[in-house]
């Protein structure tokens, strides 16, 4: 476990929101990264949200989070791709 303490107990029902760029694909690139790290990821899973001038989408993705350590890693690797503008 980390040094800090996780107000989540495992395994948890986590709702994750990416917000990003390129609304056209953004949502097949947020379920592909979190495939990743959830490997059994049930379809139907995910609810997207158009910007009012259709240049942004949310996604929220709604999955089991396993650990803190899969929830840290999954955060890590959507803040780093380059679509991303806000996650939640």
């Amino acid at each position: 476990m980390t040094d800090r303490m996780s107000l989540l107990e495992f395994p948890a029902t986590f709702p994750l929101k990416a917000i990003g760029t390129g609304p056209e694909d953004f949502e097949a690139i947020v379920i592909d990264i979190t495939r990743r790290h959830v490997p059994d990821l049930p379809g139907g899973c995910t609810r997207t949200r158009l910007s009012g001038a259709g240049k942004y989408l949310a996604v929220t993705i709604t999955f089991l989070a396993e650990s803190q350590a899969q929830l840290d890693a999954l955060y890590a690797e959507l803040k780093d791709h380059e679509r991303v503008v806000m996650l939640l």
